[in-house]
């Protein structure tokens, strides 16, 4: 697809910022730029949203079901991860079991991994597993360290196979290596040798100069480390795997890196392929008018409004959708993604997909949330992707 020449980006550039000048108020521009600065800003804590009321036991003393107040997630069909206590206790959690008199909700304990589960506060996540391969599923695990431009990333290496062909894993915003780990026993099973990585500003990964993500558009350059170390240590071929806003660095890779040729297939799970949609999807959510959306979009690109929202350098969302660009996709593609994800909606899959239908499949998922398809059906996922990659 043919780009816009500078000159006419910086006559749009003026044209556009002369309107939101003379049309938009001083407040919606503090709202607009705040919005921004809440999407590329790294969160590190997460709030508690589970209330466990009871604990039962089984007669050997272990754990065997929970009852929570009845929200969304503890509602929510399939097997998912516990933390409490600053995550130094975590649990799996199965299938409801039912209801109470009450209407709080039972579930199956599978099993506490750390910790003790007990009353009191918790948060809800999509890691049914947690630590390393080795830790979730006892596949022997290499501790290594990515050099990157800014400094040490750690990686799981787990090898497979021949040596020959390796999967890079790529995990998304505001999460960190775990999130990739249900797919390890899959790729383990196919042969496939898989990093799992991290990556500048994920809490394990070195901080960039400004400390903020780049929604893709930086976070390539890692995983063309990772990929690398994978070639320099005897691959032939590497297949990438993203999550959420890993599915936007991955794309960022493949059209930018001189080691795309290396791929040979992709998976993306709840892929972010159009940032500008994600942040129309939650100003709308969060009731804010969804022009203001579209100013944070031009906050982030300026390079006169960055300072504003505390980025190094102009984060042109516009290269981001993957709608718009379906026409320069040259590699085989599985999107896995839930009509009902809450965070990413998605509508842009199913458009890159139907634009496409020669290189990318939409596998169209139900009921699960955010990047929580294998939680509700693992068996499905894990085929899926077996099939896929084999």
């Amino acid at each position: 697809m043919q780009r816009p020449s500078a000159r006419r980006s910086l006559a749009i550039g003026a044209i556009v910022g002369g309107s939101l000048a003379a049309t938009t108020s001083l407040a919606s521009v503090a709202v607009a730029a705040f919005f921004a600065r809440k999407l590329v800003t790294p969160e590190r804590e997460r709030p508690d949203d589970a209330t466990v009321l009871t604990v039962r036991h089984g007669r050997d003393g272990r754990v065997t079901s929970a009852v929570f107040a009845p929200t969304v997630e503890s509602r929510a069909p399939g097997r998912y991860g516990l933390f409490w206590d600053n995550e130094r206790g975590h649990a799996r959690i199965g299938e409801v079991l039912g209801e109470t008199e009450h209407g709080d909700i039972i579930r199956r304990v599978d099993s506490v991994t750390r910790g003790d589960l007990a009353p009191g506060r918790a948060r809800w996540s999509g890691w049914y597993v947690d630590g390393s391969p080795q830790d979730a599923y006892g596949i022997e695990t290499e501790d290594v360290v990515l050099e990157t431009e800014y400094g040490p990333a750690p990686a799981w290496v787990t090898h497979a196979g021949d040596g020959q062909r390796w999967a890079v894993l790529v995990h998304g915003r505001g999460a960190r290596r775990g999130e990739t780990l249900r797919a390890v026993p899959v790729l383990h099973d196919l042969g496939i040798t898989c990093v799992v990585t991290s990556y500048r500003n994920d809490f394990e990964g070195p901080p960039s100069l400004d400390g903020r993500y780049g929604l893709g558009l930086t976070e390539w350059k890692d995983v063309e480390t990772a990929v690398q170390y994978a070639l320099a240590h005897g691959a032939t071929s590497v297949d990438l795997l993203g999550w959420s806003m890993g599915g936007a660095i991955t794309m960022q890779f493949l059209a930018r890196s001189e080691f795309a040729p290396f791929v040979h297939k992709v998976v993306l799970d709840g892929p972010v392929l159009d940032w500008a949609d994600v942040m129309l999807h939650h100003a709308r959510a969060n009731r804010v008018h969804p022009s203001l959306a579209t100013l944070s979009g031009f906050l982030l690109g300026s390079r006169t409004s960055r300072h504003t929202i505390g980025v190094s350098e102009a984060v042109d969302i516009k290269l981001t959708n993957w709608v718009e660009r379906a026409d320069e996709l040259v590699k085989p593609m599985l999107v896995i993604h839930s009509v009902d994800d809450e965070f990413v909606p998605y509508g842009p899959s199913a458009a890159v997909a139907a634009a496409r239908p020669d290189l990318v499949r939409w596998e169209r998922w139900e009921i699960a949330r955010h990047v929580r398809e294998w939680n509700t059906d693992p068996e499905r996922w894990e085929s899926v992707v077996r099939d896929y990659l084999a």
